[in-house]
């Protein structure tokens, strides 16, 4: 397939991208491609540049050099930020940031009122359709008994599933989650898996993580980055085989 032809087909499109920051590479030439509807996992050592990927693909950063598109046409190295969340890409960063004081569903129903613009709540009414779209998110969620608790009640695993169901109210098309299951319980772990793949019926998502029990639960494609490029690309299995992963990340 040629590069124009694997750009068409896909909803994110990284085409040689570096950065560098003060002479330190953060990012060498690296290509990485999600297709619309794809469940992907990235893993690395530390200073791989995961971070800078996800900064770049969102906005936060731009690239010294390359291509990032998004559905095919949208050129993401002349959007900012804002820009870029409205165009439907979301990011979940590992520390969750809900409202403590309000309760699961007030925390839902701003999420949802924000991507509408609606700062205030006080003059806005839920119509039907938000009302269904929340219960539904709830579902998804694991929270539908815990509509009416304060966030601040809820365990760390808790925090961070309504953390990505404030993500869902905003409708994105390409989710970026950055290591979810980080201080979860086993069973907590175990339960996102399902709840991400869940979640990639509908949606794009990339999963940065460093636990590989979670990644191998996730059962998708999984894409090693080392020193800013892709060391490895492939199932879990043929990935940790890899003479060079376990050189330069699992055999640390």
């Amino acid at each position: 397939m040629s590069s124009h032809e694997k750009r068409a087909k896909s909803l994110l499109y990284l085409d040689n991208v570096s950065v560098s920051f003060d002479g330190f590479k953060a990012l060498n030439s690296l290509s990485f491609v999600i297709d619309p509807g794809e469940l992907r996992a990235v893993i690395g050592p530390n200073g791989a540049g995961k971070t800078t990927m996800m900064d770049i693909i969102t906005g936060k950063t731009r690239p010294d050099e390359g291509e990032v598109f998004f559905s095919d046409t949208i050129d993401l190295t002349r959007r900012d930020e804002a820009d870029i969340a409205q165009l439907g890409i979301g990011r979940k960063f590992q520390k969750p940031t809900v409202f403590e004081s309000h309760t699961v569903w007030d925390n839902l129903e701003l999420a949802l009122n924000r991507k509408r613009g609606v700062f205030s709540t006080l003059f806005y009414s839920l119509t039907g359709e938000d009302r269904d779209r929340i219960e539904e998110i709830l579902e998804t969620i694991r929270m539908t008994a815990r509509r009416d608790e304060l966030a601040a009640n809820l365990s760390h695993g808790q925090k961070q599933w309504l953390e990505i169901g404030m993500l869902l109210a905003q409708e994105p098309k390409l989710l970026l989650v950055d290591e979810p299951v980080a201080g979860m319980t086993d069973a907590e772990t175990v339960e996102t898996a399902r709840l991400l793949r869940e979640i990639a019926k509908t949606r794009a998502v990339v999963v940065v993580e460093h636990d590989m029990g979670f990644v191998r639960d996730l059962g998708v494609k999984v894409t090693c980055l080392a020193e800013g490029s892709v060391l490895a690309e492939g199932s879990i299995d043929f990935v940790s085989n890899d003479p060079k992963v376990i050189e330069n990340y699992l055999g640390r």
